[in-house]
């Protein structure tokens, strides 16, 4: 089937009140995420742009010494391919887990 392509771009800037490590900079990044392309996704995707609004899609954390932008809580399928152990399809609990957790 189809699927739908979530693009996020993260800029680079400086955490804030209330984060970790307030004032710190951090490296922001591109990332993208795949739901398939039918109601039960479309529906997922307004929930997870609600999710993204609310700030509540990603977190700062330290990777090497790094402050960096990282994907949060709510999980997010990253490929297309090679199933539920690499964060892809098929994985035919996907949609209901995600939808818990939002």
């Amino acid at each position: 089937g189809t699927t739908l392509r979530l693009l996020f771009k993260m800029l680079s800037s400086c955490s804030k009140v209330g984060d970790a490590h307030p004032g710190q900079p951090y490296k922001g990044g591109n990332f993208c995420a795949f739901l398939p392309d039918n109601r039960d996704g479309q529906k997922t995707a307004m929930l997870l742009k609600k999710a993204f609004e609310r700030g509540l899609t990603f977190q700062i954390k330290s990777c090497n010494g790094e402050e960096r932008v990282s994907w949060g809580i709510i999980p997010h399928k990253t490929s297309c391919h090679g199933g539920k152990a690499s964060n892809g399809y098929p994985d035919s609990q996907y949609l209901r887990e995600v939808c818990a957790v939002l």
